[in-house]
């Protein structure tokens, strides 16, 4: 992805008084979104450059200050132009839990317990302006397997049994996410920023937020695609969780697997796609991570259903690789 300034913008930061700062890209995530840090002195801020049509700024830009107004830790805005895709931020600086982990893995309890002490935070606050996660969105994200997952290793698989597993596992689980929590969809260790102590997190890519189960952004930071965590490590940090919300054990771990299942083949079948879609393969090597996740949630009783149809569905030999074996 090109990571030249886009056109125009020069006015926009002149506006916004940033238009003598030395300009340095960043690197890109899955999305069209760029990203450039400035330097003007000793000051710094961020330039998020989301291009429609493929982009709109407006739901990160309606997220960040429902956060900021809350007392959670979004970048603050300094400066925006909505229509055309531009939002000037306050920069985080460059720890990232994932970074910062990577040098300082004796640190790792510490960091999980402030992330998982921020979604208590954010559990105790009214639910935000965000739509419901609805049994719809579930079920489009899932589709995503069958959808790009099947195709690419040439398996045909049946789609309307898929879709009635899926429907009775998370049926249940809908009246357990009313009135609802804010559900960030994306809370792990390379969307944390740790902000000179490591109890205190700063939020990012959270525009997709949504009202709905408690453990789905807990599921999304312990079972991580992107960073490995151990069970032992998971366990604690689910019963640091329990401990200060009170949640009924049994419960909660289901619908905990439930949530991680879901995900788990949303995540698969996005990672597929970017490969065959938008020509990123580097996310082909993260499958055999969240798979050996997804399997481990299957175990559940839970999943009863979902697990059935993989086993009809999905070759042993599919399964004992991880899921990630492609012909590229």
């Amino acid at each position: 992805m090109s990571m030249t300034l886009p056109e125009g913008v020069d006015s926009f930061l002149t506006s916004a008084g940033w238009s003598d700062a030395a300009i340095e890209p960043l690197p890109g995530d899955a999305s069209f979104r760029r990203y450039f840090r400035l330097r003007k002195g000793e000051h710094t801020a961020l330039l998020m450059d989301a291009p429609p049509p493929n982009e709109d700024p407006a739901p990160f830009l309606r997220a960040a200050r429902w956060l900021d107004a809350n007392g959670m830790r979004a970048p603050r805005i300094l400066a925006e132009d909505a229509g055309r895709g531009w939002v000037l931020l306050e920069d985080f600086g460059t720890v990232r839990m994932r970074d910062y982990l990577d040098e300082w893995p004796d640190d790792e309890l510490d960091v999980y317990r402030g992330a998982v002490d921020a979604l208590v935070a954010i559990r105790s606050l009214p639910s935000g302006p965000f739509l419901d996660y609805s049994m719809s969105e579930y079920m489009r994200e899932v589709r995503l397997f069958t959808e790009w997952y099947c195709p690419a290793q040439n398996l045909y698989a049946d789609a309307a049994s898929y879709t009635a597993a899926w429907e009775t596992v998370l049926r249940d689980l809908l009246p357990r996410q009313r009135p609802g929590v804010t559900v960030l969809r994306d809370y792990h260790a390379e969307n944390i920023m740790l902000l000179g102590a490591l109890h205190k997190q700063g939020l990012l890519d959270f525009q997709d937020a949504l009202v709905g189960h408690p453990a789905y952004d807990l599921v999304s930071l312990l079972q991580d695609a992107r960073r490995d965590v151990s069970p032992e490590l998971e366990s604690e940090m689910i019963d640091r969780y329990l401990a200060s919300t009170g949640d009924d054990r049994d419960t909660f771990l289901a619908d905990y697997a439930r949530l991680g299942a879901q995900r788990n083949a949303k995540i698969v079948g996005i990672f597929v796609r970017l490969w065959r879609r938008d020509g990123k393969p580097r996310y082909l090597d993260l499958i055999p991570r969240v798979w050996r996740q997804l399997e481990r949630d299957l175990a559940h009783p839970a999943l009863a259903p979902v697990a059935t149809w993989f086993d009809t569905n999905i070759p042993q030999a599919l399964r004992q690789a991880a899921g990630g074996e492609f012909v590229r």
